[in-house]
């Protein structure tokens, strides 16, 4: 296990919170969506994890060059994107695109995990970017939320 992450990361329930924040993406006036686990920008954890990769390729900056997805354009806010049923796949096999390109472009560097709701929960597991197979972001999670923190949290950003 990475050294930053604590073990009772994995014992309690999260924290999640979204915001939609007016920004520049493409050189465009866009919402963007941006996430947080914990207090921790979500591109924060992945830069974490995935650094080391990024740095063997030597091309830090590669890490954690993310951004919160169009909420417009790309995920149609409010939806239920977040909740599984993503409006965007990169694999196309259940995975939900959370952060998208630095560029504005989802597709261009998306970092995606498993999003599965419960009557209780929703949890957030099996990260994975989509061009670089290579790089095991296994350690960005899982994260685990209760469901109504959750859905308050989504509300709280609309």
């Amino acid at each position: 296990m990475m050294a930053w992450l604590r073990q009772e990361h994995f014992a309690m329930a999260n924290e999640v919170g979204f915001k939609v924040v007016e920004r520049l993406l493409a050189d465009e006036p866009a919402r963007v969506v941006w996430i947080w686990v914990d207090g921790v920008p979500l591109e924060e954890w992945a830069r974490r994890v995935e650094l080391p990769f990024a740095e063997a390729e030597g091309k830090p900056d590669l890490a954690g060059g993310y951004e919160g997805l169009s909420a417009r354009m790309d995920i149609l806010w409010p939806s239920r994107h977040f909740l599984g049923e993503p409006r965007y796949s990169w694999f196309d096999d259940g995975d939900t695109v959370l952060l998208g390109c630095t560029c504005g472009d989802w597709g261009c560097w998306p970092l995606v995990a498993d999003v599965v709701e419960s009557e209780d929960s929703v949890s957030w597991s099996r990260f994975r970017n989509g061009h670089r197979a290579n790089w095991d972001l296994e350690a960005v999670g899982p994260f685990i939320f209760e469901r109504p923190q959750y859905e308050a949290a989504l509300r709280q950003a609309e």
